[in-house]
């Protein structure tokens, strides 16, 4: 099974905003959250630079961004792609991957995609009691290959000739923008994530993108903290509408590398 959707509307349409009720956080159980969604068919590399730069996340043609009334904790980060030199832990990294080969392509959807995509998250399940959703070819695409436009692509991750990860990012005019990762639990024992994060450091300064937009840091979280610690970075100061200019500053206390 391999799919891959080529194509993309001409014209941009948005089909759908709203606003969900209050419910129980994903990431702090002892908070309430509230997500806006946009769904938004044909959406174009400029449009989707704008929302990215306001703090929406993309995921297919949906995007959405936090509008939760009592909290403030989900901070949109970027990295600095300029001034970002790796630290001692980030070059360790790197040495322990040699034999990893990065490939990009337009995203696709093959049986290994589903079946790493599962592994994955059958193994957080796990460690770290993510809930276990196997998901279908087709939910997978809806996901991940459409509303990939001209500028979605993915990063695919190979060890002696097998994909072991997979990066989806998009590439827009001022950056580029951490969709997704996941990977084979056997790799974990390496530092994938951070592996993934520095190719998509250098792919971004190869590509003369001042930032890499990570989505969102909540420090009280170890599965989101972790990418506090590229740096430098910047924090957006507020969610705000399509016509008002974002604000991104760096962080009062850095976390240490």
């Amino acid at each position: 099974m391999k799919d891959r959707l080529p194509f993309h509307l001409e014209k941009e349409v948005e089909l759908l905003r709203l606003t969900e009720d209050p419910r129980v956080c994903s990431y702090l159980p002892d908070k309430t959250a509230s997500l806006e969604y946009r769904l938004i068919a044909g959406a174009g590399a400029e449009t989707c630079q704008r929302l990215i730069s306001r703090g929406w996340r993309r995921f297919g043609i949906c995007f959405f961004r936090p509008m939760c009334l009592l909290c403030s904790e989900c901070r949109s980060l970027r990295v600095v792609v300029g001034r970002f030199r790796p630290s001692k832990s980030q070059r360790r990294c790197l040495k322990r991957n040699p034999e990893i080969t990065v490939r990009l392509v337009r995203p696709e959807a093959s049986t290994r995609h589903i079946q790493l995509y599962n592994a994955y998250h059958q193994d957080m399940n796990r460690r770290r009691g993510w809930p276990y959703r196997p998901i279908a070819p087709e939910a997978y695409i809806e996901s991940f290959v459409m509303g990939a436009g001209t500028f979605g692509h993915e990063m695919q991750y190979h060890a002696d000739g097998r994909m072991v990860g997979v990066g989806l990012i998009d590439i827009l005019p001022a950056g580029i923008s951490s969709v997704y990762f996941y990977h084979d639990p056997a790799w974990r024992r390496n530092g994938p994530g951070t592996f993934s994060i520095l190719q998509e450091i250098r792919l971004a300064g190869s590509l003369g993108k001042p930032h890499l937009y990570l989505g969102y840091c909540i420090r009280e979280n170890p599965s989101m903290r972790y990418k506090s610690r590229f740096l430098p970075h910047e924090c957006l100061d507020r969610y705000v509408a399509d016509g008002d200019p974002p604000s991104w500053r760096p962080p009062a206390s850095p976390s240490p590398a």
